[in-house]
């Protein structure tokens, strides 16, 4: 089923998807000739083909193209196009008329407008006057001079009753900024027209199709037959074709301005669509293809100097915003505050460009400077409205459509320009601008947008276009491009100011981390002297109390012996564990390929399992894969997970390990797995941390050996990870 038709009813909610590129009808002053590009077949043609051709549509449907504009020029445009996109427009006769053919390419049709066209000599009248019109618009040394000569040399050149040049503001509501018309008419000049004159879909047509003229309104559309290309069974894509009907509401709209003709021409600037030459004429008037070549000059050569003219005034402006940025950055530097540096000395950051007053927001401590709002509003709309946006800058000149909060302070803050610092949250630059109450003159009520007529069955646009003065408040000073450049530039200094603070504040905190890295380097050596000398002495004595006196102390005196020596022994161990983990970091890598079997057996030898841990089954993988790693290092790896594997599955009534290993992403993963007392999983990462116990106060320890593990594995740029269920054993998990 075929889809994407024109619809037979545009309602209001559909007005800006109207689709106007299928339209399916072209205007009468010409024909189009769609064909199949790689045949040459016509498919589809314009319903007056008689009257323009004096050949019947249904004779050319079906035939070869070369029929109608001959076999050269037909196999040319086949194999231009399709070679090279070359879109050259060519010269013919049909049953002794002159016209040019217009070609381009549509969705895999060829499709070629065919107008009349008179003697070249007329035409070349236009060409000669292009050195002039260079020469004019080059001479123009504002903007303003700029839109004042192009419209003065469009009505001398075409003889357009009225000529406008019709600029777009950010909110697509066009202004009248320059004009030429008749004497006895009245003046549009000033005049503001809403976006919804030209919705959007026309505004982006403009960028395909720079000129276009309508040369009688009051035409009726030409139906292309058939309505759906045989090609593709889609309607047929105008948006490139120079005979394009008009919609209908657009029709009805020059109507009810009294308009006969029209030409309309994009305005360009920077690659966007800056705004339109709009020419009317009250009477039925046809530009030829040669004139319309040379009003697209006329609008290059408009939109060139435009886009000189803008940049050399936002250079400029950006020079000068540049020298006070830079001061402001010295001010920061030789004050070290950001704040004091913006807002306490001669020069302010709302030096930067026209503003009313500034915010600056560092941490979410916020400084105010000039007239702002409140800092209690302030701090609401960054939390409320800023710190959720994902753009780093925003600006507006009617906040209140973005964050209606901002009613309460229009007098201060109808406008604002914020930019983000870094990428905080919490710290931001804003500058605002107040309201400013004006009145604009609109061309009719722009509150009187298009209505549903029920007798026509669809839209139809409004009929009054006179002067209408509105009161406009709420509304702020537009924000120019080089103060928004500006902004973005001075909030990258102030980063960057902010990056070489923290550089310095890492810095120092680095050299106080080496000192006091040293001093717990001495302090480790200091304690294994100062510690172990009098544990030695107090463990020597007690020995001889058990040696020489034990029998003859009572039994609480012998428990009191027994109970010096194990503590002196669980010290000693404590004190070697503390300096075994102080020293992992210290400690150089010295890596070595080497069997993990041979180690484990040497680890089970050292336990003296069979003595220790007579019922303890333990099974080994035989071929575990061999490691590289610092093997003093990783034995103690093993050591401690083995043990500890031992000591807490040995109150089982079947006490088991087991040790292998496993691939997984591209990792050789060791582990050791037992069924022992296990822990709570909640507590799987606090395990490995320093003095952390979690498997009851009958085991004995010191919670320092899966720290040791840890430090060990994450120096070897590894991982070790456990998992666990409570009274049914745990498993350990690592790779390096």
């Amino acid at each position: 089923m075929p889809h994407n038709f024109y619809p037979e009813k545009v309602d209001l909610s559909s007005c800006e998807k109207e689709p106007i590129h299928i339209i399916g009808a072209i205007q009468s002053h010409g024909v189009l000739v769609a064909c199949d590009k790689s045949t040459g077949i016509i498919t589809q043609i314009g319903e007056n083909s008689k009257d323009i051709f004096g050949i019947y549509a249904e004779e050319l449907l079906g035939s070869d193209l070369g029929l109608l504009v001959g076999n050269d020029l037909s196999e040319k445009l086949r194999n231009i196009i399709v070679e090279d996109g070359i879109f050259e427009a060519n010269e013919i006769t049909i049953n002794g008329s002159h016209f040019i053919v217009i070609p381009h390419i549509s969705e895999g049709n060829l499709i070629l407008d065919i107008e009349s066209i008179d003697s070249k000599n007329n035409n070349y009248d236009f060409q000669k006057e292009l050195s002039n019109l260079l020469n004019t618009l080059s001479a123009s040394e504002t903007s303003d001079e700029l839109c004042a000569d192009a419209a003065e040399i469009t009505k001398n050149i075409f003889g357009y009753d009225r000529v406008m040049i019709y600029k777009f503001d950010e909110e697509w509501n066009g202004k009248v900024i320059a004009e030429e018309k008749n004497k006895e008419m009245d003046s549009w000049l000033g005049l503001h027209y809403p976006a919804s004159d030209i919705p959007k879909q026309a505004r982006e047509l403009f960028l395909k199709n720079r000129v276009r003229i309508i040369s009688d309104v009051n035409y009726s559309p030409v139906k292309i037959v058939p309505n759906i290309s045989p090609l593709n069974g889609q309607p047929l894509d105008l948006s490139n074709s120079k005979l394009r009907a008009v919609s209908p509401i657009h029709i009805e709209y020059l109507q009810n301005m009294k308009v006969g003709a029209s030409l309309t021409a994009a305005l360009i600037s920077n690659g966007k669509l800056w705004g339109l030459l709009a020419c009317h004429h009250y009477d039925a008037k046809f530009l030829n293809y040669y004139q319309r070549q040379t009003c697209e000059f006329l609008i290059q050569i408009f939109s060139n100097e435009l886009t000189l003219k803008n940049s050399n005034n936002f250079l400029k402006n950006i020079d000068k915003s540049d020298e006070i940025r830079n001061k402001l950055i010295q001010q920061i530097k030789l004050e070290e505050s950001i704040k004091k540096g913006l807002g306490n000395l001669a020069l302010k950051v709302t030096d930067l460009f026209p503003c009313s007053g500034a915010a600056i927001i560092l941490n979410g401590k916020i400084k105010l400077v000039g007239n702002t709002p409140q800092k209690s509003e302030i701090k609401k709309l960054t939390k409320n409205f800023l710190s959720g946006r994902k753009d780093n800058l925003f600006f507006t000149r009617n906040l209140f459509q973005f964050y209606p909060e901002a009613q309460n302070f229009k007098e201060t803050g109808s406008g604002m320009l914020s930019i983000r610092l870094g990428q905080s949250d919490r710290d931001f630059l804003i500058w605002f601008r107040p309201e400013v109450v004006q009145s604009v003159d609109w061309g009719g009520n722009p509150e009187n947008k298009a209505t549903y007529d029920e007798e026509k069955k669809r839209l139809t646009p409004r009929k009054s276009f006179e002067k209408w003065t509105e009161q406009v408040n709420g509304v702020a000073d537009t924000w120019k491009d080089f103060e928004i450049s500006a902004a973005r530039k001075l909030s990258e200094s102030i980063s960057y100011a902010i990056l070489e603070k923290q550089k310095v504040k890492i810095d120092n905190l680095n050299e106080q981390l080496l000192t006091a890295h040293d001093e717990l380097e001495l302090f480790s050596q200091g304690l294994s002297h100062d510690l172990k000398a009098p544990l030695r002495g107090i463990n020597g004595y007690a020995q001889i109390l058990k040696e020489d006196h034990y029998n003859s102390l009572t039994k609480p005196g012998q428990k009191a012996v027994d109970t010096i020596l194990n503590s002196t022994k669980e010290m000693g161990e404590l004190i070697d564990n503390i300096l075994s983990f102080a020293g992992v970091s210290e400690q150089t890598l010295n890596k070595n390929i080497f069997s993990v079997n041979h180690l484990i057996e040497d680890t089970l030898n050292s336990v003296n399992i069979h003595v220790n841990y007579p019922n303890t089954e333990v099974k080994i993988d035989k071929d575990l894969p061999g490691m590289m790693a610092d093997k003093r290092m990783i034995a103690q790896v093993w050591s401690n997970l083995v043990t500890n594997a031992l000591k807490y599955s040995e109150t089982k009534e079947n006490p088991r390990i087991e040790i292998g290993s496993e691939a997984r992403d591209n990792k050789t993963i060791y582990f050791v797995k037992d069924n022992g007392v296990g822990f709570d999983p909640k507590y799987k990462e606090e395990i490995f941390d320093l003095f952390s116990r979690f498997s009851g106060d009958k085991f004995k320890g010191t919670g320092i050996g899966l720290a040791i593990v840890k430090r060990i594995i994450e120096k070897h740029n590894g991982k070790i990870w456990a998992e666990s269920i409570p009274d049914q054993g745990s498993t350990f998990y690592f790779y390096v």
